[in-house]
C-alpha cells in the first residue's frame, strides 16, 4: 500500500500506520478511504494528496 501525502501542508497519509487522529485503524488504503474524506492537519480534500515517492 502506497503513502500519500498532502500537497497543501505536507501530511502523509501511511495505511501501515492508519490515521489515529481520525479513529481509522492501519490497513486502510488511500482508494478505501470515502471520497468526503479530508486531511486531518488542514482538512484539505482527499483529491489534494499525491502519492509518495
Amino acid at each position: 500500500m502506497d503513502k500519500y501525502v498532502c500537497t497543501i501542508c505536507g501530511h502523509v497519509y501511511d495505511p501501515e500506520r492508519g490515521e489515529p487522529r481520525l479513529d481509522l485503524a492501519p490497513g486502510k488504503d488511500f482508494a478505501e478511504l470515502p471520497g468526503d474524506w479530508q486531511c486531518p492537519v488542514c482538512f484539505a480534500e482527499k483529491d489534494k494528496f499525491v502519492k509518495a515517492g
